[in-house]
């Protein structure tokens, strides 16, 4: 999601309006009666009638202004990205906007909360202590809108499972309103070592839903260091044992760093010893925000340096017939044997790449960098032949 506050977003007859969240459209040709909920994106005069909200994106090069007698917003030309189907939020008192659906992007996620019961050293999103559970409302209010024909949506935190009922509600408007949409939950995994919230969870009965949950090391000490908090090891096998055992979907996900690349090779042979029915395994190279930034030198290795032990937990878990991608590594740092098991993962408004990329043959085939990457990457990082 996307938040902008600016001198050059323009609010004009909506300024005591409080916060509101709308679909936008294209169709000049809209129905009517379904034109009164729907903010029209403005691309051609004239305007057709009957619409709640006009938007117009500043063309730089002309001094266009929005008819005087409608309710508008005037945006920056960096939101020119918005199109039929998107849903935005509009807030004329605090003169914001935050985009929360793209219809045409791949990567459509929501925060549902900041507050986590863990407090990982390498998070990009710190938590907070604050009551923001207002989100969730939100949330409520724009999954209708969202395009039933969404492949997928990411829901996230902090820790979503500390919304309690709140998550659970929004479990069921997303099997009510996108039947055909896939739902990957992030999630620590602790709270669902109570059976009671796992068998909430698991009555949903949601088509296609998938958690997604860390687990840093085989030994519990080390898992429980990166995540500061005693006792979260054993929390999180017993919330994957509950929910495998309610049949639910489980991803383990593993983020490598300093502290955890020495052991991949034995965290491999614990998972395909003791946890062998997940659905998926994520090895996840690490994104340079929040407080991964702040701990850089204690978790900074360069990628290169460590498939020798990637290598050796892929062909562990690959053995034993699991599920297994690499997620947030680029290709010409990865051994060719690993490239079948490497996926674009890096969400499109965070994806770049580097001036060293230029002339790529791979670079379509490639995962990428976090923007955050432009503070440090792998020191080997070239382009690649097509072949």
């Amino acid at each position: 999601m996307i938040t902008l506050r600016s001198s050059n977003l323009q609010y004009q007859n909506l300024e005591n309006h409080e916060p509101f969240i709308i679909r936008i459209s294209t169709n000049a040709m809209l129905p009517e009666p379904l034109r009164a909920g729907v903010a029209y994106l403005i691309s051609d005069e004239p305007l057709p009638d009957g619409f709640c909200v006009y938007l117009k994106v500043r063309d730089p090069d002309r001094k266009e202004t929005l008819p005087p007698h409608v309710a508008g917003v005037t945006l920056p030309e960096e939101f020119s990205y918005l199109s039929d189907g998107d849903v935005i939020r509009l807030s004329p008192r605090g003169r914001s906007i935050r985009v929360l659906y793209r219809k045409g992007s791949e990567f459509n996620h929501f925060l549902l909360t900041e507050r986590c019961n863990n407090y990982c050293l390498m998070c990009s999103q710190p938590p907070k202590i604050a009551d923001d559970s207002y989100i969730a409302g939100e949330i409520l209010s724009t999954i209708p809108l969202i395009d039933p024909g969404t492949k997928g949506l990411g829901l996230t935190g902090g820790e979503p499972t500390l919304l309690g009922e709140g998550l659970i509600k929004i479990l069921e408007a997303c099997e009510t309103w996108l039947p055909r949409t896939a739902v990957h939950l992030l999630s620590n995994g602790r709270r669902f070592s109570e059976l009671r919230f796992a068998q909430q969870y698991a009555n949903v009965r949601h088509h296609d839903l998938m958690v997604g949950i860390p687990l840093y090391s085989d030994l519990s000490h080390l898992h429980d260091f990166v995540v500061q908090a005693d006792g979260a090891f054993d929390e999180t096998l017993r919330g994957i044992l509950n929910l495998k055992h309610l049949g639910q979907r489980v991803e383990i996900r593993v983020v490598i760093h300093k502290q955890t690349y020495k052991r991949l090779p034995q965290l491999a042979e614990f998972i395909t010893r003791n946890l062998l029915f997940v659905d998926h395994v994520a090895l996840m190279g690490l994104e340079l925000m929040g407080f991964a930034r702040a701990n850089l030198d204690a978790l900074w290795i360069d990628p290169f340096d460590y498939q020798d032990e990637l290598v050796a937990a892929v062909e562990q878990l690959v053995a034993y017939r699991m599920h297994v991608s690499i997620y947030n590594h680029q290709l010409c740092v990865l051994r060719p044997n690993l490239w079948r098991y490497s996926r674009k993962s890096i969400s499109d408004w965070k994806n770049e790449y580097m001036p060293e990329c230029e002339g790529c043959g791979q670079r379509d085939a490639c995962g990428g960098f976090f923007s955050s990457a432009q503070l440090k990457h792998s020191a080997h990082i070239r382009p690649l032949s097509r072949a």
